[in-house]
């Protein structure tokens, strides 16, 4: 297959008027057979989300074949071809079934392809638990991580902590070079987060929320992981979690290299307004919001998709906001050797959006999906 006329995305999100290639899978510059024209299209690749908990009425803790299956397809459809879902705090064996579960996951030809799991809980503070369930809380634990881990057959990629939480930084120490681990539902100071990230924490979980606000003179984990240069910081541009002008200054602070798009979004995602849950905790959706009973943010209703258009609308350039979406969580799961970028030998993951930003093609692995 070769797709003509397309303005194709290069790793230093620019953009440069050329083809696409795909064989047997892959991206190829020696590609033949049938021709494609994207008539203007830009060529982006598949967009990776790393923290998310569901959508389509399903939750990734609902710890199905089926849920997970509806999941990947609904992502798919929407132009997020790879995914690595997050849980919330829930009991160990609770946990242990919803990563068992993933452990087995093989996609179908129309379904996202599983690229891990985000632990989001249940190492986090009271203080800044957002909409996870203080009553399943618990201080860091090696020994409860490598027990979950077995159950994924090694396929949790990252781990939301408090570093303030007793024991969490000895946690850090141990585990840091077997999963990603990031700083998240926290109320620690600058000096404990930076600490932290010196150790090997090297991500932030949705940066501003469930965290101490950034100010100038007490700047917390945001400004930690502004000057920890090996820290991802992930960011909801859904409209609701980050306002606009915060999120213009955070790409001018952190750079296009350092900042992981995310939609967090849960079960609402791709339905209307309504009463759903998260976490074992009643939600109430309206419009982009959704909300607990406290009124408390409770994930997002926005897919990916969404999130990099709305970055966009908010005068993210397209190509920072692609790389965002794709290489960056590509880096930060471990796998842009294979995805994240449109490459020769790469997984041909790729969308064709018109120059409104609308989706008119998807290729999964290769595949035309429409």
């Amino acid at each position: 297959m070769r797709i003509l006329n397309a303005l194709v995305f290069r790793e230093t999100g620019e953009f440069t008027p050329g083809e696409v290639g795909i064989q047997g899978g892959v991206f190829s510059d020696s590609a033949g057979g049938e021709v494609l024209d994207a008539q203007g299209c830009w060529a982006l690749p598949g967009l990776i989300d790393l923290h998310f908990h569901g959508c389509m009425g399903h939750d990734f803790c609902d710890g199905t074949p089926a849920a997970l299956k509806a999941i990947a397809a609904y992502q798919a459809r929407c132009g997020v071809t790879a995914i690595c879902p997050a849980t919330m705090t829930f009991p160990e064996e609770l946990l242990t079934r919803v990563c068992a579960n993933a452990a087995g996951a093989v996609p179908a030809p129309d379904e996202a392809e599983l690229l891990g799991i985000y632990l989001e809980g249940p190492f986090l503070a009271a203080a800044k638990k957002g909409a996870q369930n203080a009553a399943w809380l618990q201080a860091p634990d090696p020994d409860l991580f490598l027990r979950l881990q077995r159950a994924a057959g090694g396929l949790i990629r990252l781990l939301a902590l408090a570093p303030e939480e007793p024991g969490a930084l000895e946690l850090i120490d141990r585990l840091h070079s077997q999963v990603g681990i990031a700083l998240g539902h926290t109320a620690a100071d600058y000096d404990t987060a930076l600490e932290a990230f010196r150790r090997g924490a090297r991500q932030a979980t949705h940066l501003y929320n469930a965290m101490p606000p950034f100010s100038h003179r007490a700047p917390g984990v945001v400004g930690a992981a502004a000057d920890a240069p090996t820290c991802r910081a992930e960011l909801i541009a859904d409209g609701v979690h980050v306002h606009p002008s915060v999120v213009r200054a955070t790409f001018r602070i952190f750079g296009d290299d350092r900042i992981i798009l995310i939609s967090d979004s849960m079960m609402a995602t791709g339905l209307p307004d309504g009463a759903y849950e998260l976490g074992g905790q009643p939600v109430q959706v309206r419009g982009s919001r959704c909300t607990l009973a406290d009124g408390t943010i409770a994930g997002s209703a926005t897919n990916l998709a969404d999130c990099l258009r709305s970055a966009v609308a908010m005068g993210i350039p397209l190509g920072s906001a692609v790389k965002c979406a794709a290489i960056n969580p590509a880096k930060a799961l471990g796998v842009f050797d294979r995805r994240g970028s449109i490459a020769p030998g790469k997984t041909a993951d790729l969308l064709l959006l018109d120059r409104s930003l609308a989706l008119r093609h998807v290729f999964l692995r290769g595949r035309l999906l429409f």
